[in-house]
This record gives C-alpha cells, structure tokens and sequence, in this order.
C-alpha cells in the first residue's frame, strides 16, 4: 500500500528570501513555534514511512506569496506536489491561477472560507461572483480547490456546485463537522447534503479526530464509520496537518490509522492513499 499525506506545510528559515505576510496580519503560533522546513519534512516522510505528500501554503505565514513551496517542489516533483493560496477575487485572478498553477507547477489551489483571513475570509464569500471566473477556470482545467470551511456552510457550496458540478473540492478537515450529541453523529446531515456531488472529497486530519474524541461520548472510530458510511471510503483521503498538528509525523500517522483501524482493508487503502491519487492523479504517476 501507498501512503499519500495529502496535508503538510513548511516554513523557510531565510525570512529574507521568504518573509512573512501573513493574511490578516497574524502569524500563526505553530509556524514560530514547531516550523518544519523542506528537508525536515522530507526526512519525517521517510520515518513515517510515506511515498508522497501534498505540501499546502501556509497561509497564516506566507500569504498569497507561494514562493517557498514553489522553490522546494522543483527538485521533488516525484515525490511532493503543492496547493498554493490564491487571491481569487483579485481582478487579476485568472492570471495569478495560470502563474502559479501553469508555470510553477502547482497541482491545486487553497481557499481559506472559514476560520481564516483572505479576502475569502467567510463562507457566504464562497458565492461570490467575483468568483465565478475563477471556478470557471479551476473547473474546466481539473484543478483541485482545498476549502476550509465548516459543515454549517454546505448548503453555500452546494450552490456554487450547481453552477459547476465539475469542480473538484477538497474540505480541509472533513470540513469541520458538527459533532454535537456524539455518536451516530446525527447532525452530520449537513454535511451530507455534498454527498451528491461526486467530485466533492473529505481530507481527515487530526483535527477532525481529536475534536470528536474530546467531545462527549466522542469516538474517532465511530466518526470515520459514519463519513465513510455518507461518502465512501473512496472519497475520503487522509492529511497529517504536520507541523501544524503538535507530534511528529510518525506520530500522527498512528494516530490517524488508530481511527481507521475498525474500518475493512481496502477502506483504508482508499483513505491513506487511493482517494489522494483520485484528486491529483499526478500521485499516481
């Protein structure tokens, strides 16, 4: 089995080169605190025992500026690919989308819908029309969008699916369900009004899991059942959120699999690499 973290980040500690502009202005703690630069990533890929990673922009560092990402994927292009933060209500959009997807060699863009601090900095935000241009282009060229939003805002996403049912999404965090009540997870029924969009995948991070444990009654294994029970295990992909997540990466890969463990065989083999090379079939290659 092929492992695919589809959620890591990095830092550079050349802050002349790669200085900070965080989005909003705030830096994010994790980032000064428990920084991982392109070689450490590399080096806690090989202990955990994981072919490839998806490297996503820190935003709360770098901003719209992907420059550090850009640099690291040109020497590791068989091993890593980058989902770069664009400003997708800028007038220059389309062009930004053709830098840094066309020439910089990204395989996907990030939109920080919620609990974040881009232009795009709110969930009704996502039916903007000023971003209608940009789903245009994502949809039409298959380039992936990361959202980070919360379940609550599904139905505002459905709504930009109905305009472009091929736009293939990917929700930071399983999108951040609701857990309340615990077990069966009833209120996840908003988020399954997605479930009708076969282009649109979960990532499942630590933080999806450690917030159902910390609930009351909360089981992480009980959870995965329940999304995989909505969605499929073939539309479920995993993400370690390494270093943004405290623990290393061999660390946080148990984690992640100690919630899968109830799950069948090829379940897992979905979720901890196939659905990965479903979104971005460059994994694949």
């Amino acid at each position: 089995m092929t492992l695919f973290d589809l959620h890591t980040h990095i830092i550079s500690p050349d802050t002349e080169r790669y200085p900070s502009r965080p989005l909003g202005g705030n830096r994010s703690t994790w980032s000064s605190e428990r920084p991982v630069t392109l070689e450490q990533l590399l080096r806690s890929l090989d202990e955990a025992g994981i072919e490839k990673a998806a490297v996503v922009q820190a935003a709360t560092m770098y901003g719209f500026d992907n420059s550090y990402v850009a640099d690291s994927l040109a020497d590791h292009r068989d091993r890593l690919i980058g989902v770069g933060s664009i400003d997708l209500v800028a007038d220059d959009a389309l062009e930004r989308i053709d830098h840094w997807i066309g020439e910089r060699g990204f395989a996907g863009v990030r939109v920080r819908a919620a609990d974040g601090t881009t232009a795009v900095n709110n969930a009704a935000s996502l039916d903007d029309p000023r971003l209608e241009p940009a789903w245009s282009r994502l949809e039409a060229d298959r380039i992936p969008v990361c959202i980070q939003m919360h379940s609550e805002h599904a139905p505002v996403l459905a709504s930009v699916l109905r305009r472009h049912p091929g736009l293939v999404v990917a929700l930071d965090h399983g999108a951040r369900p609701n857990l309340a009540g615990g077990p069966p997870y009833s209120v996840l029924s908003e988020l399954f009004e997605l479930t009708g969009f076969p282009n649109v995948f979960l990532k499942i991070t630590p933080i999806t899991i450690r917030r159902a444990a910390a609930e009351p009654d909360g089981d992480p294994a009980k959870l995965i059942a329940r999304l995989v029970e909505g969605f499929g295990s073939e539309r479920i992909a995993w993400g370690s959120n390494f270093p943004a997540s405290a623990g290393s990466l061999a660390e946080l890969r148990a984690f992640v699999e100690g919630a899968l463990a109830e799950l069948a065989p090829e379940q897992r083999v979905d979720i901890l690499g196939g659905t990965a090379a479903r979104i971005y079939p460059q994994l694949a290659g």
